[in-house]
């Protein structure tokens, strides 16, 4: 298992000392008093015919329970998957078949968000579901009195201001084409829009700038190095392996308990012949009873893992039985790793 010995943790404290080497520039005055003048200005153009609201947005304690009842919807509907198939007398083999075309259809669903945005996006990521692990440390560093929480107030102002003067200028725009024909748009007016808008790019343009120098140095992104960790090489928990032509390297992880992870990472060295080996996990029953849970396939390298459904032994081979002259340098990770237990929840959570 990986340690953390000697890393230190990001915490607020140590956030502000990062931060206190860049500091936002203010927003000129006219930003705001922009923002206020157009509004003012919509209000007036409104007053000619009011417009019908409409709602742009979920509220926060609907959205939160959509997204719950969605993602636990899909949950069961997988479970269900398999329980009809334990039910209908399917091998374990059966079982990890339709696991892992469950766990392929999850990970299609993760790639879409990287073009997903706004609700659909929280909306897949709960549905696709994203490790414990991850959750936590999401939530540690959003914590209110967290890490994340001085960014935010350092920085989170100034895109504050400048989100509602471009708010202010969407609503204008909008107010002022549905009421054209009802009112002349006076000259005054599109200079204050137009100034607003230049305002807007410049001091957009400077903080995406800005922040953006801020991100690239930030402490999330260290190097080994910086961090105080080993070169990844000479890490105990990476192996080197040759193994000759015609032969096989197996390892053999025991797992204790159902909902425990299987995970690998291995690759070929570099500057090897016939760059790729064959690799496939097993499953070994307590009687003895070998079933193949990954297909055999070859690979130059790969990263994977799978959640067990059985207690027993895994082996996991990678297999140059098929060459018959070039042998093949084989540096690799395993890890068997044992079910998160989950908090009892004492108080139900507000919405």
């Amino acid at each position: 298992m990986a340690t953390t010995e000697g890393l230190v943790p990001i915490t607020r404290a140590y956030l502000a000392r990062y931060y206190d080497k860049y500091p936002l520039a203010p927003l000129p005055d006219a930003a705001t008093d922009l923002a206020a003048r157009l509004r003012t200005l919509s209000a007036d153009l409104a007053a000619v015919a009011p417009i019908a609201p409409v709602m742009t947005y979920m509220p926060q304690d609907f959205r939160g329970t959509l997204i719950r009842q969605q993602r636990e919807r899909s949950e069961r509907n997988k479970q269900a998957e398999v329980d009809a198939l334990v039910s209908a007398g399917g091998s374990i083999r059966d079982r990890y078949a339709l696991l892992w075309k469950q766990q392929m259809e999850r990970r299609v669903q993760l790639a879409q968000l990287g073009s997903a945005t706004g609700v659909y996006k929280t909306l897949v990521r709960y549905l696709v579901g994203v490790p414990q692990v991850l959750l936590d440390f999401i939530r540690q560093i959003n914590d209110d009195n967290g890490p994340m929480e001085e960014q935010r107030e350092r920085y989170g102002p100034a895109l504050y201001t400048l989100t509602k003067l471009v708010l202010a200028i969407r609503l204008y725009l909008h107010v002022s084409l549905a009421r054209y024909e009802q009112r002349k748009i006076e000259q005054d007016d599109i200079a204050v829009l137009q100034q607003a808008v230049i305002i807007y790019t410049e001091e957009f343009w400077k903080f995406t700038e800005f922040i953006g120098k801020v991100f690239v140095n930030a402490p999330f992104f260290i190097s080994a190095e910086d961090a105080g960790a080993v070169d990844a090489r000479k890490c105990d928990e990476y192996k080197e392996t040759i193994i000759p032509a015609g032969k096989t390297h197996e390892v053999i992880l025991s797992v204790e308990a159902v909902n425990s992870y299987i995970a690998w990472d291995f690759s070929l060295q570099q500057g090897a012949l016939n760059m790729d080996i064959g690799f496939h996990v097993e499953y070994i029953s307590p009687s003895g009873e070998k079933t193949l849970i990954l297909p055999y396939r070859r690979y130059e390298a790969d990263q994977g893992n799978f959640c067990t459904v059985s207690a027993g032994s895994y082996k996991l081979v990678w297999d140059n039985s098929y060459s018959s002259f070039f042998k093949k340098s084989l540096r690799y990770k395993v890890d068997a790793v044992p079910p998160v237990v989950e908090p009892t929840v004492s108080a139900i959570e507000p919405l």
